[in-house]
């Protein structure tokens, strides 16, 4: 039987992943996941491709959603009044034109004492309306792809075996970023073919394989980059046929709920994989 071993949310994008017992899903995903973001002054974002720093970042989002704590090693911690009312900016992600509402100058000299380049903290709007692509769309925040990203147990072990046969290191999950993590599947790689799911009140459905980047080879407890494991054994037998490498899978959320850790994974119907 297969349940939720763990959720996680990312208040801010690209920072530390907060773990938690239970949380709401809303149609954007996790409670508050990727509902800030790091952009230069520029109004780019920022990832840990080039700014691993982020992952020293850990953010607390109080139950209203009205304040934001970062934290940090060697730096006071910084509490945000989270400002929704501001003017909008410009903000890009990937390339693509979004807004955002900018946390005020604390925030950013904040950022950038700690990250050692510039950075300004900006906030979805209420108004902001992403469609993701997919078999399911979806919608989200400042997520990269999709509003819930799953990953099993299973699909990690089988990793690490392979890279303890090439004399490598097991990866802790934290390497994948993952809103959810399922255990209690034998199977690695089950969740590619599951479409409809069904977890606590919530239901989710199936929107594409999540294509791993070069945020993978970031040591996520050290903030540091120490390639070129995973991506260089993911390339020898998880390349996707629309191309990259995949491992685990994006969801939309059809149906809001509540989700708590230890929920039974209930899945509504299969489908072949699409690797």
């Amino acid at each position: 039987m297969a349940r939720v071993a763990e959720l996680i949310t990312y208040p801010v994008k690209g920072c530390a992943g907060i773990s938690m017992t239970e949380t709401l899903v809303a149609e954007t995903g996790l409670a508050h996941d990727r509902s800030f973001m790091v952009v230069s002054e520029k109004g780019v974002f920022r990832s840990q491709r080039r700014d691993p720093r982020l992952a020293l970042i850990r953010p607390e989002v109080s139950a209203d959603g009205e304040r934001l704590t970062l934290t940090a090693p060697g730096a006071d911690a910084l509490v945000v009044e989270v400002d929704l009312v501001a003017a909008r900016r410009d903000v890009d992600l990937f390339g693509r034109p979004f807004k955002g509402i900018d946390q005020g100058q604390a925030a950013a000299e904040w950022l950038s004492d700690v990250l050692g380049v510039a950075g300004r903290l900006v906030r979805v709007p209420p108004e902001h309306d992403r469609v993701t692509d997919g078999r399911i769309p979806g919608r989200c925040g400042y997520a990269d792809s999709g509003s819930v990203h799953l990953l099993s147990q299973a699909t990690l072990d089988a990793l690490n075996r392979r890279l303890a046969e090439g004399g490598g290191r097991p990866l802790p999950m934290s390497r994948f970023r993952p809103n959810i993590v399922i255990d209690g599947w034998e199977e690695p790689h089950r969740e590619d073919r599951a479409r409809d799911l069904g977890i606590g009140n919530a239901e989710l459905g199936y929107a594409k394989l999540a294509i791993r980047c070069a945020v993978t080879m970031v040591d996520q407890r050290h903030a540091v980059k120490a390639g070129p494991e995973p991506l260089r054994t993911l390339a020898t037998y998880r390349r996707a046929s629309a191309g990259g490498v995949a491992f685990g899978v994006k969801l939309s959320v059809t149906q809001p709920g509540k989700l708590t850790v230890g929920d039974e994974l209930k899945v509504g119907s299969w489908s072949e994989s699409e690797l």
